[in-house]
């Protein structure tokens, strides 16, 4: 049998949730950060009548996707490249501009998918210290090596929640080479845009490119569509790595009605933020602490990992499931996606038993 490539031989696979309920147990997942609300009925429509073309291929340049984007963002389309869900884009662009002589910077809790795609590539991975689990600029700054190509960063960031303003991204670009490719992942971007920091306005420096996704604040991880922002000698490059038509015809029309509805979207937004509040406070009170999050999901700091493990066992014994961080460096937290009420009441309901057995 032929053997694989060393490097991939020596990777483990992407780690998803993974969830069976026990017997008598109904699922319910506050594990991977999907909407609390399912897409805008514009969306499940317009998807609905785009299967009736099912015969045809998608379109592979995602104009009308593009236009729709641009004309909502106030963004050129012509650097706009959608993704089969911005993983695909992430991968592309740890390939291209990454490898065995090219070495990725990434915060030390950063969204996992970072360090697989640049596994894939057979690049270094070096990692920078965060400060309160928030990315801190100049760490980065300082663990910049003189092979650094790429630096991801995730803003919002996960599985952290937290964020840095918009002037710490601009103080991190500033203080890069100009060589090196800075990679701003905003796929929590929509629950933040409230504080109107802009990162699109970095791509026109010709080495920055700004990601972002419908699977969350849109609800439509289902769907797979990621899309972003490039400038034009990247998304060249990026479009010669692409899979053609990689993003389906019906998931293309969904997205596009989604854009339609902002009103429905801010919606989602707005309840989820409540939500987020809410259970903060009750976490809070239950002697827990929960990071300042920005996303549809909090961080939890258990206290120890024996705590975080016992918590999380204790949990999926009831059939819910939250996501350890064991693999991001945050071995004593849990994270809680802000879902529908009656999991999140749930899950709260075994937490705070769980605290007072622990109180005894």
């Amino acid at each position: 049998m032929i053997e694989p490539l060393s490097h991939i031989r020596a990777m483990s696979p992407y780690a998803l949730s993974q969830m069976n309920a026990p017997d008598g147990k109904t699922l319910m997942s506050l594990s991977q950060n999907e909407s609390l609300r399912p897409p805008s009925p514009l969306a499940i429509a317009a998807a609905t009548h785009a299967l009736q073309n099912s015969a045809l291929y998608p379109d592979p340049d995602w104009r009308d996707l593009r236009l729709a984007l641009a004309q909502l963002h106030n963004i050129d389309a012509d650097g706009i490249v959608c993704g089969n869900g911005s993983l695909d884009l992430i991968g592309n662009l740890a390939r291209i501009y990454s490898g065995p002589a090219r070495a990725a910077l990434v915060p030390a809790h950063a969204y996992p998918f970072f360090k697989t795609a640049s596994q894939m590539a057979n690049a270094r991975i070096d990692c920078a210290e965060e400060t309160d689990a928030t990315v801190s600029v100049d760490h980065l700054l300082g663990a910049v090596q003189p092979d650094t190509a790429i630096v991801f960063v995730a803003n919002p960031g996960n599985p952290t929640g937290t964020r840095i303003p918009l002037s710490e991204l601009q103080r991190l670009r500033a203080g890069l080479p100009h060589s090196v490719l800075l990679v701003i992942d905003e796929a929590y971007g929509e629950f933040a845009d409230t504080l109107d920091e802009r990162a699109f306005d970095f791509v026109e420096s010709g080495n920055t490119v700004v990601l972002r996704t419908f699977s969350k604040a849109y609800g439509m991880a289902g769907f797979r569509v990621g899309w972003g922002l490039f400038p034009n000698g990247i998304a060249t490059q990026l479009n010669k790595v692409m899979n053609p038509n990689n993003i389906a015809a019906a998931s293309q029309a969904a997205a596009v009605a989604a854009l339609s509805d902002q009103d429905y979207m801010h919606e989602t937004c707005a309840l989820t933020a409540s939500l987020r509040q809410a259970v903060t406070r009750d976490l809070e009170g239950l002697g827990l602490r929960v990071y300042q999050s920005f996303t549809n999901f909090v961080l939890i700091d258990m206290g120890s990992v024996a705590a975080a493990e016992h918590m999380d066992r204790e949990l999926q014994r009831e059939g819910i499931f939250l996501r350890s961080q064991t693999g991001a460096g945050l071995a004593h937290c849990l994270r809680m996606t802000i879902g529908p009420q009656h999991i999140l009441d749930a899950s709260i309901a075994i937490v705070r038993e769980l605290q007072g057995e622990r109180q005894i």
